[in-house]
């Protein structure tokens, strides 16, 4: 496994109603700490979502999104959680929590490129 890296992943996982236990894949966030890498992809299909709930707000959940890529990015604009090490920002937003927006538990893997990796991992989990 020469010039491979551990990496972690969850799946990012909308929870139209929670207390349904119901929820759709959305998309996926990945950690490889020793490259310095942490990004997600997300992709809301709005009619598949409107059969789980129709009364959910697309646009706040987008905005709940857009947060968490700001923590993903790191600095000042992700807010505390975003000036924390990359590592810490991971576990942050791939902690439990009984909110709309969930992630999976954390799995690890093995890989030679982080960004082809988390598109492979979208497209089998989420699309």
């Amino acid at each position: 496994m020469q010039g491979k890296e551990l990496y972690e992943y969850a799946i990012i996982r909308l929870v139209p109603k929670v207390e349904r236990v119901e929820f759709l894949n959305i998309g996926v966030i990945l950690l490889s700490k020793r490259r310095k890498y942490l990004a997600m992809r997300y992709h809301i299909n709005e009619n598949r979502l409107k059969s789980f709930s129709e009364d959910i707000d697309i646009e706040l959940i987008q905005k709940y999104l857009k947060a968490w890529e700001l923590v993903c990015d790191g600095g000042s604009k992700g807010g505390k959680i975003g000036e924390l090490e990359i590592h810490l920002r991971f576990r942050w937003l791939t902690a439990s929590r009984s909110t709309i927006i969930q992630s999976s538990p954390v799995h690890p893997g093995f890989c030679d490129d982080s960004e082809s990796t988390l598109g492979k991992l979208f497209i089998k989990f989420v699309m």
